[in-house]
């Protein structure tokens, strides 16, 4: 793991926002420690007959727009720095697209690939009856993150409403549909993502439809997005990569058919009608769209200045760096930043507890269009603090948010 601690990292960004805002010496303070963090010991059972006890977090970082909202990784390099980091970061994140919640991050310390699934489900249960008393429909909702999944969301789901003594469906999101779930969170994530670059391209003059587009990174998000890019679009698809390398056809390459040759081999590498490209050779490409959909820090300094792409839509998170940021957007690339760009799947996630509160559920249709309304506001929020304070997208995404945080603090009489 890197030696940075990620939440030191987190501050720094707010302090540059805190400068920005001119928020007063007490009230950035605040910002910068999370209101709540509680720790666990979670002994369980193995099926060896061994008790072995892992350790979880839970940070509540804001409340002051609504209960806190944030995924549950189990990792077996998990800290509790990272956990407040990504808590800090869920909260600008719903902020920045106006959703009424606060952030909030769990984790547990394991290596679920070594733990069968009775292991994890004890583990899973156990997790969630320890920190029952701070979460809860009304207090703090908890959604899957880094190997967990909605099989594991039902089970908590499931142990909450026995502690509770009644149904609670909507202590976590992320449920299979059978319990709870939420039409359209499949691609939520890399749909909220596109309807922010239909926006960019629009302010920018660029014809998606013969856009040539090229994606690093083929996961769940990554392709989801080349597949829209052709629905929604009509783009071009000119470039696909994963863990073990890339293709690239300027003509174009059917998102389907990548998919399904990686799901028969392991990897995109070797698509008929193709030819080999590398992750560091993608990001350079001539294309109109960039999307970086799998690892953090590809876009550094050393290769900002090659970046042909007109738009780059951040799926991932942190893939660019703060050096690369200020780079590009002195040569008038214009990045759509993580936490704006990919906060499409919180954003279905709190539609998947509205539609709990009422025990009513919407349509695909419903879904998507209501994700395209808030995506599409965030955007423009964060366009016009971007030109407003002449800044570049990211720090204007802060800025947004973190404005967003303290006007509510203030409100509760808070500062």
């Amino acid at each position: 793991m890197s030696t940075e601690n990620p939440f030191e990292n987190s501050r720094k960004q707010l302090a540059k926002c805190a400068a920005i805002l001119e928020l007063d010496d007490g009230v950035h303070e605040m910002l910068r420690h999370p209101m709540r963090e509680l720790h666990v010991s979670l002994p369980i059972r193995m099926d060896d007959g061994s008790i072995k006890v892992f350790e979880g977090f839970r940070v509540q970082y804001n409340d002051a727009r609504g209960p806190t909202k944030g995924g549950i990784r189990f990792h077996p390099e998990e800290t509790v720095d990272t956990v407040k980091a990504l808590a800090a970061w869920m909260t600008w994140k719903c902020a920045v697209v106006d959703i009424p919640l606060g952030g909030g991050k769990g984790g547990v310390i394991c290596n679920p690939k070594e733990m069968s699934e009775g292991e994890l489900e004890r583990l899973s249960r156990k997790f969630i009856s320890s920190i029952s008393q701070i979460v809860g429909p009304e207090k703090d909702v908890p959604a899957p993150d880094v190997y967990t999944n909605p099989k594991m969301m039902a089970w908590m789901m499931d142990e909450f409403s026995k502690i509770s003594t009644m149904n609670k469906a909507g202590v976590i999101t992320g449920k299979p549909l059978s319990v709870g779930g939420s039409l359209g969170r499949g691609d939520a994530t890399a749909r909220g993502g596109l309807y922010t670059v239909r926006e960019a391209a629009e302010e920018l003059g660029i014809d998606l439809k013969n856009a040539k587009v090229a994606v690093q990174g083929y996961g769940n998000a990554g392709y989801f997005a080349a597949k829209l890019a052709v629905e929604l679009f009509g783009s071009t698809v000119v470039a696909v990569t994963d863990s073990r390398g890339g293709i690239m056809n300027m003509d174009g390459i059917d998102p389907e058919a990548a998919f399904q040759h990686k799901v028969e081999t392991g990897s995109v590498v070797g698509l008929a009608n193709t030819e080999p490209i590398s992750n560091e050779e993608i990001l350079e490409l001539d294309v109109e769209l960039l999307i970086p959909a799998a690892l953090e820090h590809v876009i550094t300094e050393k290769n900002a200045d090659k970046i042909k792409a007109k738009i780059v839509a951040e799926l991932a998170n942190g893939p660019t760096t703060p050096r690369a940021d200020e780079i590009l957007h002195e040569r008038g690339v214009h990045v759509i930043p993580d936490f704006l760009c990919n906060a499409g799947g919180v954003t279905v996630s709190y539609f998947e507890m509205v539609q709990n509160f009422y025990m009513y559920y919407w349509s695909e249709e419903r879904v998507h269009s209501r994700l395209d309304r808030k995506m599409t506001d965030a955007y423009h929020a964060v366009l016009e603090a971007s030109k407003n304070y002449n800044i570049d997208m990211r720090t204007a995404a802060y800025v947004v948010a973190i404005d967003r945080v303290v006007v509510a603090m203030k409100d509760r009489g808070w500062i």
